[in-house]
């Protein structure tokens, strides 16, 4: 990864959308990530920003982490992606009593494009504030039966009780069983989990209520 080219992509999103570094950066919940690869490359330095960082950056300039990190794919193409239901930080949803549609809650129209198999869901609840905000929306990887894969990582997931949470996932007492922790409300201790998807992306709520397609 070379930091000047790293540079000139954001740049070349920011001029296209008429955004600034700062708000850039503020939108995406990463204060001076912008200013910071900024200096890291007027100082010559190798590393300057994270590929979190880029991810988060990534829906608030419109394109992808892999088109900011090394380039790959169109960087400004677009796709839809529906949001097919809601998850909870710190409220438990319950899937069976949603009522979702078949379409999913809403579709949103995205200026870049998403790996195939993603999801995404409706943030509801504050305990993973100030990470996430009720209302954002988060794009998740494929949902993996083996929540291995994901420990340490927060992640969607769908407890063997049929409830879905937005959670750090560790490892829990026995084999089998996972710890959810948020960041601002008590660890749930000792669950199983039917499935869980990684995180790909936060959409502030700020952004896709401005991109929302009415269905």
């Amino acid at each position: 990864m070379e930091l000047q080219d790293v540079l000139s992509r954001v740049e070349s999103r920011l001029e296209a959308l008429g955004l600034s570094a700062n708000r850039a950066s503020d939108m995406a919940k990463k204060p001076d990530a912008i200013r910071n690869l900024k200096r890291a490359v007027l100082n010559g330095e190798r590393r300057g920003v994270t590929t979190e960082t880029l991810a988060a950056l990534a829906p608030v300039l419109k394109t992808t982490a892999a088109w900011l990190l090394e380039g790959v794919g169109d960087g400004g193409s677009s796709t839809a992606i529906r949001v097919v239901g809601r998850i909870g930080a710190g409220a438990e949803i319950l899937p069976e009593f949603e009522q979702i549609p078949p379409e999913g809650l809403f579709e949103i129209e995205l200026s870049f494009p998403l790996p195939p198999e993603t999801v995404a869901f409706a943030v509801e609840g504050d305990s993973m504030w100030p990470r996430y905000d009720s209302g954002d929306v988060v794009i998740c990887g494929k949902a993996e039966s083996d929540a291995h894969a994901v420990i340490g990582l927060e992640a969607a997931v769908r407890t063997s009780d049929g409830k879905r949470y937005l959670k750090t996932i560790r490892r829990g007492p026995s084999a089998g069983l996972f710890d959810l922790e948020s960041h601002n409300a008590p660890p749930i201790r000792g669950v199983g989990l039917e499935w869980a998807a990684r995180i790909l992306m936060i959409l502030p709520r700020s952004q896709w209520r401005q991109s929302l397609t009415a269905r």
